[in-house]
This record gives structure tokens, sequence and C-alpha cells, in this order.
């Protein structure tokens, strides 16, 4: 992660060319003789300072991305692939990780991978605090049942050439054996993960296999997640076109519906040969709610004698799916606590690859992993309504004030006396700019905290716009979703795919720095407690099925509320 460094002042007439000169002097000048005398005088103090300490640093390796350190009332010092060297480390942060937890979650991960071939898929659970939602036994049933299949019916096999095969000739089989749902992305990285969730929990529920197609920006980011098999759909695939995947395609299921292509009147009647080879569904938001409304149990009964479904979408639909009648009882048993939905199922999926784990496990280890506290803040300002920077820090610090989330700012040095003296906060900011870095990082250099608390702030990098088709931008954007997801507490900003998908894997209820209404410039409310780790569903569909008329599945539904947000969006919680 590329940050901006400062550079240490060189004394008056001191320059690099000076230096190498110098240097190039005195290694000439080193005698065998003199080396070896050197080294056993000093081998003593080296002992006395590093004596039983160097075994814990085995593993940890300074990372290739810089941190910056405030300590209050101190020094702002600033290293290059090191570890901060001025904390007053307390005696209660000594340990880079947590006691040993059960590395397979519960059950909820399968045992049957290679650990080195994805090192965070065991690993990344250890630098979160245990999960606030018991798995469902039922839950870990379907996805063993669920790899068993995909492992049958995917790329490779028989099964799957037959399938294409199939599909190539333009025929949608009766009674096949394996069904697929292929996804493809749609906007950042945030809104990918939600969707491919929301896609996976639909293949779980309607008895497909989930295919990913996975564009250039999005290589080399995940691990496969289902063992013996591959997610990652095959470069031949017939219908491998994401710009014919659109609002108008006359493959859309609702476009079917229009053209009468098919009906979903007396869906009994429908044999599944009689039906084109595959239907597109494009569950993206359109003007406010999704476009496809798929979500009735007709139209689930059509979608279910299709072989093969394409699917595009760029929004979290899993509450949708807890909407539709046909599915609510299979759901129910999967998530008995409905919150828990995205929780459960990203850190099933989701596991960063090798090389984008080794940025996640350095950075942590240098400057996350021995302080008692860590706080995230992330920031996102969005095109369609951008917020000045003065505006946004200003609301931020309200939040701050407001929620204690901070230690509150002095105006002398403590007398080291209260409890919480020498405790060291680190601050995590993950934002595309680094102006609020820059000024929390002064709040906490000028100023000593009342409590005698240490305060470390950090900042990964900072793009200063996002890059949907970087690969390495999406490496950046996936290692500091998952640091966030590591912090105690979280605040964020609304609307925030990147901030839902952090908070769900943490299992915190964050802080929403809410948007300011649409013709003002300020948000009055600083920020408000989130009431769910769900992610929010900012378009949902119109629930009118039969009925013909708009319903609120807010007003119907005890699971499922307005988002404190997006006032018209909805997400699952537990009451």
């Amino acid at each position: 992660m590329d940050v901006k460094r400062a550079r240490s002042p060189r004394a008056p007439g001191v320059d690099a060319d000076d230096d190498k000169k110098r240097a190039a002097e005195w290694r000439g000048a080193v005698r065998p003789h003199m080396v070896l005398v050197g080294f056993l005088i000093t081998l003593p103090v080296l002992v006395f300072v590093f004596g039983g300490r160097w075994g814990s640093f085995q593993t940890t390796s300074a990372p290739n991305v810089g941190g910056r350190h405030v300590v209050p009332g101190g020094v702002t010092t600033t290293q290059k692939n090191e570890a901060p060297k001025n904390v007053s480390v307390p005696a209660t942060a000594t340990k880079s990780l947590p006691q040993p937890q059960d590395k397979l979650l519960g059950g909820l991960l399968s045992a049957a991978f290679e650990e080195s071939s994805c090192q965070s898929r065991y690993k990344s659970s250890l630098y979160r605090k245990k999960s606030p939602f018991p798995l469902s036994p039922y839950l870990v049933q379907k996805l063993r049942k669920y790899e068993a299949y995909h492992k049958k019916c995917g790329p490779g096999t028989k099964r799957y050439r037959k399938a294409i095969e199939q599909l190539k000739a333009g025929r949608n089989a009766d009674n096949a054996e394996c069904k697929y749902v292929v996804w493809f992305p749609c906007n950042g990285l945030g809104n990918r993960m939600l969707t491919i969730a929301s896609t996976f929990l639909y293949a779980l529920i309607s008895n497909r296999v989930l295919l990913m197609h996975v564009a250039a920006e999005q290589e080399g980011l995940f691990c496969e997640p289902f063992p013996g098999s591959s997610w990652v759909l095959p470069g031949d695939f017939p219908h491998n076109n994401p710009q014919g995947l659109h609002i108008g395609a006359p493959e859309s299921y609702v476009n079917m519906l229009k053209n009468n292509v098919v009906r979903n009147d007396d869906p009994g009647s429908v044999s599944a040969s009689s039906l084109p080879p595959y239907v597109y569904l494009h569950v993206e938001q359109f003007r406010l709610k999704l476009s496809d409304n798929i979500f009735c149990d007709e139209d689930q009964l059509i979608l279910n004698k299709f072989n093969w479904m394409i699917l595009k979408s760029d929004s979290y639909f899993a509450p949708a799916l807890f909407m539709t009648p046909m599915y609510e009882k299979e759901l129910e048993k999967m998530f008995p606590q409905k919150e828990s939905v995205f929780h459960h199922l990203g850190r099933y999926l989701f596991h960063p690859t090798n090389k984008v784990w080794g940025i996640v496990s350095r950075y942590y280890e240098a400057y996350l992993a021995r302080v008692d506290e860590k706080i995230g803040f992330q920031i996102r300002i969005f095109p369609e309504k951008p917020i000045k920077f003065e505006n946004m820090y200003d609301q931020l610090t309200r939040c701050i004030r407001e929620q204690r989330l901070l230690p509150e700012l002095g105006t002398a040095e403590p007398a080291n006396t209260t409890a919480e003296a020498g405790k060291v906060k680190a601050v995590l900011i993950a934002s595309l700019y680094s102006g609020y870095y820059e000024k929390i990082r002064g709040m906490y250099y000028e100023n000593p905290t009342k409590t005698g608390e240490i305060v470390a702030v950090y900042q990964p990098s900072h793009e200063e716009q996002q890059q949907y088709t970087s690969n390495e931008h999406n490496q950046k954007a996936l290692a500091e979703i998952y640091l966030l997801s590591y912090c105690d507490k979280i605040a964020m900003s609304a609307w925030s795919t990147f901030g839902y998908v952090a908070y769900s894997f943490a299992g915190v209820k964050p802080w929403i720095l809410l948007r300011p209404d649409w013709d003002k410039e300020r948000s009055e409310v600083a920020c408000v407690r989130s009431t769910s780790v769900e992610p929010c569903l900012h378009s949902p569909p119109i629930l009118s099925c039969r009925a013909k008329k708009e319903v609120d599945a807010a007003t119907v539904k005890p699971y499922v509320r307005h988002c404190e947000d997006v006032g018209f969006g909805l997400k699952l919680f537990d009451s």
C-alpha cells in the first residue's frame, strides 16, 4: 500500500553522496579482528535487550506499507518498512493474536483444504474476536452438501460439459441433474462482495452451482472457497459478454414476460424443454428499486425450470430472498439469527489470496497487533452527493466526541494515575483522501489526552479516486476491508458498501455518519448506531406480486426494518 511519507531533515551540508563516500571509507577501514572484538563487546548488550524476544518475531516481517504514528503531546514519527518504535506498549497488549480459536469456525469452513495454499482461510479469524452469532447446524449441513454438489457439477466434470453442450445447442433440458447461476460483476469491490454472497445464498436455496466471471481487475483477490473444484467461470463460456448484460437485454426475465416468451400465471403447466436455453436476471438498482421483480413465488417456480441463469447485480439482495414466501422457512432454519447472514456467508466465501493476505498480516502485525483497542474510521464521499472536506471532518469529530470513540483531549499532561494511563488505542483510517488522517493526527500530536492514553493513527493508503478496473487498487481495497474488520469499533460513511462488508465481517454494529439532506451541506445528526450488523439493501424490490400494489416489507416482516442511512432501504435484524 502506498502512503505519503514525511522525510527527516538532513544536517546542513550533508548529502547522500557524502554519506555513501564516508560509508565506503569506513567499510574499507574495518579489519576482521576489529569486527570480532566489536561483536564480542556488544553481544552481552544484545542478549540483555532482546533476550527471549527474537522467537516471537519469527513470522513477522515488516510491512511493505507505511504506518504513521502519533503520541499525544509527543513526537510524530514515520517509519518505512518497520513497526513503530516509540509506543510504550502496556503489558496487557504484548500478544499479537488472541488465544487460539477454532480455525474451522464451528464447522463453517471445510477442513478439506491445504492450509498453505490459502493462509487467510484459517488464520484471518484469529485477528478478530469470536463471532457473536452461533452457527446453525443446518447451515453447516447445507454447506457440506453444496460443496459435494459443486464438485460433482463444477467446471471440468462430465456433467458440466454436458450442460454446456446443451446450452450451446440452444436447449433447456427437462430433469437436468445440474443447474447453474453465473455471476457477472458490477461496480466496486464492496458491491461485488455483497452481490456474490447474495448470489451464493440464492444458489444454496435454489439448488444451483455458483460460477463467477472473474474480470481482470478481480484476478488474484480471492482463494477458491469450495474444496476440490473451482467457482471461476471457464473462459469458453458461450455467453461470456458483460456488455450484453443490461436492463434492456431480450434474455432478461422481465423482458421475457413483457414479450410473452415466458408466462408465470400457471408455472406448473410449463415444461423446462419449452423454455429458452438460459435466463438473465438484471438485479440492479434502477430508479431506487431492483429492476427485476423476481422475488415472488410464481416467478421463482418458472425460474427454477431454467438450467442456466446469468445474474448481474450491484445490490445486497439477500433480504429480498427472505421476503420470498417459498424460501422463508428454509432460510429461517439456516439463519435463526437473521442479522448473521452476511457475517457467516462472507467469512465462508471470501479468503484473500496469499499475496493480499501478506499485505494484511504484515500491516496488522507491525501496527495493530499490540494495542489495547482498535478504532476504524471509513470515509467515503460520493460524487452524486459531494460533501466538503471541512463539513465531513466536522461531522466525524462530532461523532467521535458524542460517542466517545477516542480519548478526550486535555490541556496539560496527565499525572498518569488514571486506570487508562499508558493504554494504546490505534486509529485506522480507510479513505481515498489523506486529509482526515492529517487532521486527526494533528489533534493528538498537539494535545495530550486527559486520561493519559496513547493514540496511534494510521492510514494504509490514499488513492484519491476509486478505480474499479485496477487490480492493484482492488488488492489494496480488499486488504483495507480486512484491516477495518479487525477493529473493535467502527464509524463509517452512509451508503458505503466497503464499510458494510468490513463491519459485517467483524460482527460489530457500526456508527453510521449520516448524509446531509439533499438541500443541505451539513448533517444535523453526526452519527447513529446501527441496529444490525447486516448490510443494507439500498433498493428493495416492489413486493407486489399478485396483489398488484406496493407493500412496505418493514411493516409486515418482523425481521426487516429500514436502514439508518438509507430511509427507503431494508436490512435484516434481530429484535
